[in-house]
């Protein structure tokens, strides 16, 4: 039974980083081939991953908002076959996130 109690509280300290909200992902992406995957990389601290497996460039602008925190952009052009992490550290912890994500091919 002690060696059960020792186990459980040797893996504590794993679950207590783990960083889980929802994340809201509105997308205009008005034609263009991206793959959205959002994460939730630390309680303060998130991300869009974006793929471009369409056959032309493409500029994406990213909005990240976090409750009553003033709201952060940021703009990536994406190339053919290109992968690119966007990220927004915030003040507070993050409850619930919602990211306005625009895309324009050209």
């Amino acid at each position: 039974m002690k060696t059960i109690g020792y186990l459980l509280f040797a893996l504590l300290p794993l679950t207590a980083h783990a960083a889980t909200y929802p994340i809201d992902v509105d997308q205009q992406l008005n034609g263009a081939d991206i793959n959205v995957t959002p994460q939730a990389i630390d309680r303060d601290l998130a991300g869009l991953l974006l793929l471009n497996y369409g056959e032309t460039a493409a500029v994406c602008t990213a909005v990240f908002q976090n409750g009553p925190e003033a709201p952060r952009t940021r703009r990536t052009e994406l190339q053919p076959g290109e992968r690119k992490a966007l990220t927004s550290k915030f003040k507070r912890d993050v409850i619930r996130l919602r990211v306005k994500l625009t895309c324009e091919p050209q």
